[in-house]
């Protein structure tokens, strides 16, 4: 009976991590940048067209911006494409207009631009975190994740919650 009890709680470890980290995949970030280019490459499932990867099936046009974190001079480059009414639901149908606006803060070097993101950089396997918004700023400092703390603080206090409320029902 002991070891049953062992196993289930490694599962609900196993759950939680598990959510945890596809939550702070989906979740907005931000950093304090500046945008160094812009640029548009064809894509398909495979990944970027080009002489070694050709199209194999339908194609898109996907919008890249090249960044410069200002103190560290470490580049990054996010992807800008629409989610449209698909998984996670950010409903973002203006990429073009986040990438005219990233053009424009690409012309003057000084420039810092705040971006809001979600998703990973996967150098190895060529992902890229797609940014969902973007505006100027004249400050280095990223603003508090509000958002992502309130959620995480209900998130816990209802899974807390459960727990507390599923331990109680089965003692009886």
């Amino acid at each position: 009976m002991n070891w049953i009890k062992w196993a289930v709680i490694g599962v609900i470890l196993v759950a939680v991590s598990g959510a945890a980290i596809g939550l702070y995949y989906v979740l907005p970030r931000h950093d304090v940048v500046a945008i160094t280019g812009v640029e548009v490459k064809r894509v398909d499932d495979d990944g970027v067209i080009s002489a070694e990867n050709l199209a194999d099936g339908p194609t898109r046009d996907v919008y890249f911006i090249n960044t410069e974190d200002p103190t560290s001079k470490a580049v990054m480059v996010y992807r800008n494409e629409d989610t449209g009414w698909s998984f996670p639901w950010y409903y973002k149908f203006d990429s073009a207009d986040v990438q005219a606006k990233a053009q424009g803060y690409s012309r003057n070097a000084e420039q810092l631009a705040l971006i809001r993101y979600y998703g990973w950089r996967i150098k190895i396997l060529s992902v890229f975190p797609n940014i969902t918004h973007v505006e100027a700023t004249n400050t280095r400092e990223e603003p508090f994740p509000w958002f992502n703390t309130i959620f995480f603080s209900v998130s816990t206090l209802l899974i807390l919650f459960a727990g507390f409320f599923l331990r109680r029902r089965f003692k009886r």
